[in-house]
């Protein structure tokens, strides 16, 4: 579907809400590690919260934009393969894990 195709008032993909017995993942400082980085899927940008699934050097993670009242806190899941990271991503947005 294209940008223009998409209805009136679309926001982006919203994460569902914590399911019962989530799992807590281990949220990293955030360190440069590649001079690249491509950002493949997103979460809206109408949250306090905005995940996003990025690609470097050939591994996957998931960065986490934090916004609170004093500024952005940004961030990344552990820098795994594609299978997993993937797995990762659909948890975060399934509400699995946050």
């Amino acid at each position: 579907m294209a940008i223009d195709e998409l209805p009136a008032g679309y926001h982006g993909v919203h994460p569902a809400h914590p399911k019962a017995g989530w799992e807590r993942l281990d949220w990293r400082e955030r360190h440069p590690r590649a001079i690249r980085i491509r950002v493949l899927e997103h979460t809206c940008e109408c949250q306090d919260i905005v995940y996003e699934l990025c690609q470097a050097g050939g591994l996957l993670f998931v960065r986490r934009h934090y916004r609170a009242a004093d500024g952005a806190v940004v961030t990344e899941s552990e820098w795994l393969r594609a299978v997993p990271a993937r797995r990762l991503w659909t948890n975060i947005l399934l509400g699995h894990v946050r």
